[in-house]
């Protein structure tokens, strides 16, 4: 299918130069398509919204990296402001696929701003669903062959959707390679939770209506924990591949990716010494993950001699945090345990910067990863600390394949890699060689299969024992400008 190219327009009384020098400011509602971005560069990573119709008013977020900048030029004489307009390009991977051009030419006094989206078929599939038309596949004559992937493509949690999208592609083709199942090619099935449980809870079904037994949830444990409950009695599969705090495991529910309490145990000693104190202040979205692990915090802490000082919480899809960072100020802590996930959490940090905090205390968010770092910017990265079982600079010879095979199948413009996408790879490995020991895609037999279980994997070893419990290295990691990069502390 040839893409198709989908028209919005802005207009301000700005000249030219004046609106392009501000794209990406952030400056408010309307302005230039909300966009956001740290510099206006080729390979700077931006986020905003493009107004694409339909229904719903809401804009789509778009989440790219500028690959093209040329400013505006201008010839004065007689009052004329006539010249070259000035032009952006944008290559994004999320909501799907697709390139933005953007055009600020003069008109009126002022300038008009166009922006053409391209539409492929994965695209289209994803805003009918949106706007609520039918949309996607139907039932499979061979529903055997459907591996789910649940993934926030859009909402809160974003940031690290579209490398996730790739990696789960990635391990598809690699199974595909290998014999797929019973000698038949694997179709992965995408749905969007749009970082909403309910939505998650819709789009699950759908996935199963298509003929999904497994289905990846690769979302917030709000939305896994929503989507076991929906599915209880099925003979469906979920395997949750990213951090969790546990409680969600069954016989046809899988588990993997780093424990908070195992997060907290690594990373609580090392993280003291960088800030050479022991006064912690807990700060979060109000959902079950950042509970739990503030609860896990509670109980690990005082075992090191740690003093917990504070605790704030912040709803989903808060963008002022002045209230939560003058709290911690006021606390004296050495240390922010934040447990805000996607764009709250580069909001967090980028706040925190400009206010002064990162001067006085560090930060461990077990949560951040490459993408969110991205948009957390150079700037305020220096301070914030991470603790995961992978980072893209892993220094592995597993790690090393794996990212040349993914830059060579996505571009050196695709977004990093990090332990929530990974973790998606791996997962999708370690069901297919379940599924290829039993001989058959039941879930049932598979679940039994994967654990107990020893796993090599881009990260190192993996082990799930029989009650379903992960067992791998994790590592502190510190951010820099450009990634995570573990340290000892």
């Amino acid at each position: 299918m040839a893409a198709l190219l989908l028209p919005a327009e802005e207009w301000t009384g700005a000249s030219p130069a004046t609106t392009f020098g501000l794209f990406g400011a952030g400056t408010g509602a309307g302005w230039v398509f909300d966009a956001v971005c740290d510099r206006v560069a080729v390979g700077a990573v931006v986020r905003m919204g493009a107004p694409l119709g339909g229904q719903v008013a809401d804009a789509v977020e778009i989440i790219g990296r500028i690959t093209e900048v040329r400013p505006p030029s201008s010839v004065s004489g007689y009052g004329s402001t006539a010249g070259r307009g000035g032009r952006i390009e944008i290559v994004h991977d999320q909501p799907w696929r697709g390139r933005i051009r953007l055009r600020f030419d003069a008109d009126r006094g002022g300038t008009r701003i166009r922006l053409f989206a391209e539409l492929d078929e994965a695209g289209l599939e994803w805003l009918m669903r949106r706007r609520g038309l039918p949309a996607g596949r139907g039932a499979s004559p061979n529903p055997n062959a459907r591996l789910g992937l649940l993934n926030s493509k859009s909402g809160l949690g974003s940031m690290f959707g579209a490398a996730t999208d790739h990696m789960a592609t990635l391990a598809v083709e690699e199974i595909n390679a290998e014999g797929g199942v019973q000698g038949r090619p694997v179709e992965l099935v995408v749905g969007d939770d749009a970082t909403d449980p309910m939505v998650g809870v819709a789009e699950a079904r759908r996935l199963v209506r298509a003929g999904c037994r497994t289905i990846l949830v690769a979302t917030t444990s709000a939305t896994y924990f929503a989507v076991s409950r929906a599915l209880a009695g099925t003979e469906v599969l979920l395997i949750q591949p990213h951090m969790n705090e546990g409680g969600g495991s069954g016989p046809l529910r899988v588990q993997l990716g780093e424990h908070n309490e195992d997060q907290l145990a690594t990373a609580v000693r090392p993280l003291m010494r960088a800030a050479d104190g022991k006064r912690w202040f807990l700060a979060g979205n109000d959902y079950c993950w950042p509970r739990s692990t503030h609860a896990a915090a509670r109980r690990i802490l005082p075992r090191s001699g740690a003093r917990v000082v504070g605790e704030r919480y912040a709803s989903l899809g808060t963008r002022d945090f002045t209230q939560v960072i003058d709290s911690v100020t006021a606390s004296g802590a050495d240390i922010v345990l934040s447990t805000f996930v996607g764009a709250d959490a580069a909001a967090f940090e980028r706040q925190c910067h400009a206010m002064g905090l990162r001067e006085r205390c560090v930060t461990l968010a077990p949560a951040m990863d490459e993408s969110t770092l991205e948009h957390v910017g150079a700037d305020a990265a220096p301070g914030l600390y991470a603790v995961s079982g992978y980072v893209e600079q892993l220094g592995s010879a597993g790690n090393a394949v794996l990212l040349h095979r993914y830059r060579e199948a996505y571009g050196r413009w695709a977004p990093p890699l990090s332990t929530l996408s990974e973790s998606v790879f791996e997962a999708a490995h370690i069901w297919w060689s379940a599924a290829r020991r039993v001989g058959a895609d039941e879930p049932r037999l598979i679940a039994e299969a994967m654990r107990p279980g020893r796993f090599q994997l881009p990260r190192g070893t993996v082990t799930l024992d029989d009650g379903g419990r992960v067992a791998q290295d994790l590592f502190v990691a510190e951010a820099t400008a450009t990634g995570l990069r573990p340290v000892s502390l």
